[in-house]
């Protein structure tokens, strides 16, 4: 058994080995093809596996399903090009030098192609020649290369929303690191792959100038050499040099009009689930555009002088197309039909005057409902798009918050609009909005001058002015500076901006007992000594539950209750015990709002606003802040201008006050604004940089 295991690996090694010296040897026979004469038997094998490779290109390059699939492409073109400019040298050096002995001298392949065009007519050769040329050169190989090179500047110019598309979606947890490396990796290839196209095109440009000027030298050459040299009549020479040079160009000239013909299915081929047929034959086989077609081509064929058969019967084929396709769509509409009354009479038969106290009540603590028109977005086994996006949406946030966050129950409301959803926290509806499944959401950037039609929205998570666009306008989105985003992200990414704004009520005492649990694997002396025995379970819930409404993560328990433990005085608030917490794990949110090197963005008010403010603090006593409507209004325009200047470079200030008017300062800005984040500033750690972008002042007046 060892020794057959042994043999195995020796031939899996013997074909790696050979598999990998292929191509050099390729390349040397190429090299060895253009310097040594070869024998016409030799050149009839290489010409047939010229045709053999370029056809097999074609096939490949019809059946891809995205130009990526073939990335190798523009290094398999400029082999095959070599391959078939060293057939051109080896061919002119038989052609010229054996040309006076007759049409066979260059082998069977270059005899027959040049015999059968010419037909026995030179000048009728040469003009069929000449059209194959002008085929390849004009039409193909030159609409080929302008598409390469739009396609190369429009990948190139996409890129940064690309980018931007991708770290949004890693921000908002609906990527894993993983996913992210892997589609900027496939980004960095499709950039590569366009902009190597660009230059591949030239090769086939190339190739075909080339085939002309040999052309050429081999006529002119051969009449020279035969007259001159071999003192051959000038019909036979012509006879014999024209043949063999038709014959020679056009059995290079087939395999180049492949080659531009795989070349320009390659630049225009749209990424699909369908290979090429299947693509074209989805797209042109709608019954709307074959009637008319079947009546004008009918109308034509009743005028007389026209070929009237022929015309009737190209009507009589569209009509018979169009009839197909109408029987296919009224069968199929007629299934549904069947599906949906069958689905309507069994749940007529089951519904009794019995009611469930599951159809009134809803436990799960995280719901969203679905318009009719959404529900393609998950599928009947509670999988889909959408249910991918959400469990990416929790496993990110349990990551940053500290606790699992609930599973969201996902389900179909027929009395909501069909494509409006809602999501509720417990039975209160927190977000509504409204998407497009079949549609995309373009986000514009800064560098978005001009307006991209479509259906102009507010952007659910952000209020961003946005538009929904269709799917074949994606790419001229993004060359315009647009962030293009999926309907089902646009979903999750509002549920994440939800979930982080109401995290406090997402956690409960049992949650609390289970996080309990699992520090007391490590820690059981901590945990035993803390909860009951100096704080009950609910008093520490509730301090986790203020910790998380201002954002600070609890995902280190065990420092919470190691400073917890250490109070005293149990006669405290649960809330005045969150304040105290507050320091110690405090870092874990600056460390979120700006990693470890980056310096802090605060804001900060000025020296007399402050103190104005802890004066009326310290008057107000125990009934709270109370401020003037129109100072808390400059407060919250000079913070929301400030926190617009720095929405370009993705970082987000924080403002920082006095500890005794911290907390009521942040309970009054949570009022106006969503995500601000309030820290005194003996919750700054000693080592951070602060960078200082606005001071708030009496007068209004920002200073940067």
């Amino acid at each position: 058994m060892n020794l057959t295991t042994q043999n195995i690996s020796h031939q899996f090694l013997g074909i790696n080995k050979l598999k990998s010296l292929a191509l050099p040897l390729g390349i040397l026979v190429l090299i060895v093809m253009m310097v040594i004469p070869l024998p016409s038997y030799l050149l009839d094998v290489f010409f047939t596996s010229n045709i053999l490779l370029s056809l097999l290109i074609l096939m490949v390059a019809l059946h891809t399903f995205r130009p990526l699939d073939f990335s190798s492409f523009p290094t398999v073109l400029l082999f095959a090009t070599i391959l078939r400019l060293g057939l051109n040298v080896a061919s002119t050096r038989i052609v010229l030098s054996q040309g006076h002995t007759g049409p066979e001298a260059a082998g069977k392949v270059i005899e027959a192609f040049g015999s059968f065009v010419i037909a026995g007519n030179y000048v009728v050769g040469i003009f069929v020649f000449a059209i194959l040329i002008i085929i390849n050169l004009v039409v193909v190989t030159k609409g080929a290369g302008r598409v390469s090179e739009v396609s190369a500047r429009f990948t190139l110019d996409a890129m940064p929303g690309k980018q931007m598309a991708i770290d949004a979606d890693l921000n908002a947890g609906l990527l894993t690191s993983e996913d992210a490396k892997s589609r900027r990796e496939e980004i960095a290839k499709e950039a590569d792959f366009y902009g190597a196209m660009d230059g591949a095109s030239k090769f086939v440009k190339g190739d075909a100038i080339a085939g002309i000027l040999i052309l050429l030298i081999n006529i002119i050459g051969g009449l020279t050499i035969g007259l001159a040299q071999h003192d051959l009549p000038l019909a036979t020479a012509a006879e014999n040099y024209i043949i063999l040079s038709v014959g020679d160009g056009l059995v290079a000239q087939i395999p180049s009009l492949l080659l531009a013909i795989s070349t320009a299915i390659i630049v225009t081929r749209i990424s699909s689930n369908h290979d090429l047929s299947e693509q074209i034959g989805s797209q042109i086989g709608i019954k709307e555009a074959w009637l008319p077609s079947s009546a004008v081509l009918f109308l034509i064929g009743m005028i007389p002088g026209m070929p009237n058969f022929l015309f009737l019967i190209a009507s009589g084929l569209s009509f018979l197309i169009w009839y197909y396709l109408y029987k296919n769509k009224t069968n199929k509409e007629n299934e549904d039909e069947i599906l949906a009354e069958d689905g309507n009479s069994i749940s007529d038969q089951a519904e009794t005057n019995n009611i469930e106290l599951d159809e009134i009540s809803d436990n799960s603590q995280i719901s969203m409902q679905l318009g009719y028109g959404l529900i393609q977005l998950v599928d009947d086994n509670n999988e889909g798009p959408l249910i991918s996006r959400i469990t990416g949406v929790r496993k990110q946030l349990s990551k940053e918050l500290g606790f699992i966050v609930p599973q969201v129950r996902v389900r179909d409301d027929l009395t909501l609009d069909s494509n409006t959803y809602r999501i509720r926290i417990g039975q209160t509806i927190v977000g509504e909005d409204k998407i497009y499944p079949n549609l995309l959401l373009a986000i514009p950037s800064d560098s978005s001058q001009t307006k991209i039609e479509g259906i102009d929205v507010k952007d659910p998570s952000f209020k961003m002015d946005s538009t929904w666009i269709e799917k074949h306008e994606v790419s001229k989105a993004e060359s315009l500076g647009y962030m293009v985003v999926e309907p089902e992200a646009v979903i999750a990414t509002h549920l994440n901006q939800l979930l982080n704004k109401f995290s406090s009520e997402l956690i409960g005492q049992d949650d609390v007992q289970s996080l309990l649990d699992n520090l007391g694997k490590t820690s059981p002396q901590l945990v035993s000594l803390t909860v009951p025995k100096i704080f009950p379970l609910n008093i520490l819930t509730t301090v986790l539950k203020s910790l998380l409404s201002e954002r600070i993560p609890i995902s280190d328990l065990r420092k919470i209750l190691e400073k917890l433990s250490t109070i005293n005085n149990k006669n405290l608030s649960p809330y005045d015990l969150a304040e105290i917490v507050r320091p110690t794990v405090v870092g874990l949110l600056i460390q979120q709002i700006a990693p470890l090197n980056q310096a802090l963005p605060i804001i900060t008010f000025s020296g007399n606003l402050e103190q104005m403010i802890l004066n009326i603090a310290n008057q107000s006593g125990e009934n709270g802040l109370i401020l003037e409507p129109t100072l808390i209004q400059n407060i919250v325009s000079s913070i929301n201008n400030a926190t617009e200047k720095l929405q370009n470079e993705n970082k987000k200030p924080v403002l920082i006050t006095a500890p005794a008017i911290r907390k009521d300062i942040s309970l009054m800005l949570r009022q106006h604004i969503d995500n601000i984040d309030v820290l005194s500033f003996t919750e700054l750690p000693d080592d951070k940089k602060i960078d200082v972008i606005a001071t708030i002042s009496l007068d209004q007046e920002n200073k940067n």
